[in-house]
């Protein structure tokens, strides 16, 4: 029960910052602005972005959930806080405000927390560990096409 309670918590937050990021993109994606751009070849199509993101916040909600109840530190709350200002920051930078460097910055940043709770914690939390690959898997993929549309453009 105590899982299932850190599970609910952890899928309101973290589908709580997609909802905010969302709303900051200001439907960058639909806007001129981004439809001009010149993108990576390996760009998905619009509808991967959706259940690419909504895969991975489950998978991290429980993810997080584990670890919390595992490691319940203070180092953990700043990772898990810094990557929620990341995650969500980028939406605003990118496609709201259109600073793609910037952008790229946020995006590497994000990956690099990302990455840090999956090795630093990988001992405590074995197989459950798997749970953040999606989303460190995504973060290079999302990287890639940041860095393209920085140099294309």
């Amino acid at each position: 029960m105590k899982t299932l309670k850190y599970i609910l918590f952890f899928l309101v937050i973290n589908f709580g910052a997609l909802a905010i990021g969302t709303l900051l993109m200001n439907n960058g994606p639909q806007t001129n602005w981004y439809m001009q751009l010149n993108k990576a070849p390996w760009t998905p199509p619009g509808w991967a972005f959706g259940v690419a993101w909504s895969t991975i916040m489950f998978c991290f909600s429980i993810y997080m959930a584990y670890l919390y109840m595992m490691v319940p530190n203070t180092k953990v709350k700043i990772l898990f806080t810094v990557q929620f200002i990341l995650n969500v920051g980028w939406n605003f930078v990118f496609f709201n405000q259109h600073l793609i460097a910037l952008g790229f910055v946020f995006i590497v940043s994000l990956l690099y927390i990302v990455a840090a709770f999956l090795f630093t914690y990988q001992k405590q939390l074995g197989l459950k560990s798997l749970l953040i690959l999606p989303y460190t898997l995504w973060l290079i993929v999302a990287c890639s096409l940041n860095l393209y549309i920085l140099l294309y453009n």
